[in-house]
């Protein structure tokens, strides 16, 4: 795994997702009547989450990184991700919300076996490790341009906040051994990259239902626009079934991309995956 993912993502998101499974149970209300009344939905989710791109800290080139969530869910340590929603049939407000936690470490021993290293049977060893964060958080206002017996569609704006931490240490060693002695010498170094940014975010989110539990839903959104990264966008789409009238549940797919660089930081990366959440209205 390479450590540039770290940023990721290691963003994850290096997933996530709950299992680094990041959002895409939507959490979309069932139609809502014209109402001052305001209704309320809570939809946990997780996100089976991917990563790709390119990844840069300590102000050194970008490199490519490809993890598929297997390598993402091995080395997981903590995600949690939720969307929620507050409406009143005219006005509302959405927040998604995704934190993910990663550790990966790699070592790396052999023998060294030109000739001046092997009669003092020399041997190097070196070994990395890296504790990776990454947070979004998703703040829009919501208004209600279409409101029928079926279809509901509300046109968002508001912010995407990203806070992406990493960790690292690396480990050099030599050792030499004699059959008098066994002298080593190390070498460590450590480091914390990351950055935070907001991006101004706007959108569209709808909801499809039909004349059995079976609905479809569906958002996307697209910021950035230089302010904090130059771009970030996000499309989801999933199918749904109604259980009751207050529980649902989201099967679908996310996919989610930002690409940001500053001071010798870079993340221009896409995050995708299939997604499932529970939707809970109240």
């Amino acid at each position: 795994m390479k450590l540039r993912n770290a940023s990721l993502t290691l963003t994850c998101t290096l997933l996530l997702a709950s299992a680094s499974v990041t959002p895409a149970a939507a959490a979309d209300l069932a139609p809502l009547p014209d109402t001052s009344e305001w209704r309320f939905t809570l939809a946990p989710y997780a996100w089976g989450v991917g990563l790709s791109g390119d990844v840069g800290v300590f102000g050194r080139g970008p490199v490519d990184v490809d993890i598929p969530f297997s390598d993402i869910l091995e080395n997981l340590d903590f995600a949690a991700m939720a969307v929620a929603e507050a409406h009143n049939g005219t006005w509302g407000v959405f927040v998604d919300l995704n934190y993910t936690s990663l550790s990966a470490g790699k070592s790396r021993s052999r023998s060294l076996e030109r000739d001046i290293f092997e009669q003092f049977g020399a041997t190097a060893e070196v070994s990395a490790s890296a504790d990776i964060t990454e947070f979004f958080g998703t703040f829009m206002g919501q208004w209600r341009a279409v409101d029928s017996d079926n279809v509901t569609l509300d046109l968002m704006a508001g912010a995407r906040y990203w806070h992406i931490d990493n960790d690292i240490e690396a480990r050099a060693s030599l050792t030499l051994a004699t059959p008098e002695q066994e002298l080593t010498w190390s070498k460590a170094v450590s480091g914390s990259d990351g950055a935070s940014w907001v991006d101004p975010m706007v959108g569209i989110k709808a909801r499809i239902d039909t004349t059995t539990p079976v609905y479809f839903t569906g958002w996307g959104m697209v910021g950035g626009f230089g302010v904090g990264s130059d771009l970030n966008w996000d499309v989801m789409g999933g199918v749904g079934y109604q259980w009751t009238e207050k529980f649902s549940t989201v099967l679908g797919y996310r996919a989610l991309g930002v690409d940001y660089e500053d001071d010798g930081f870079v993340y221009d990366v896409i995050q995708q995956g299939v997604a499932f959440g529970g939707v809970i209205n109240f």
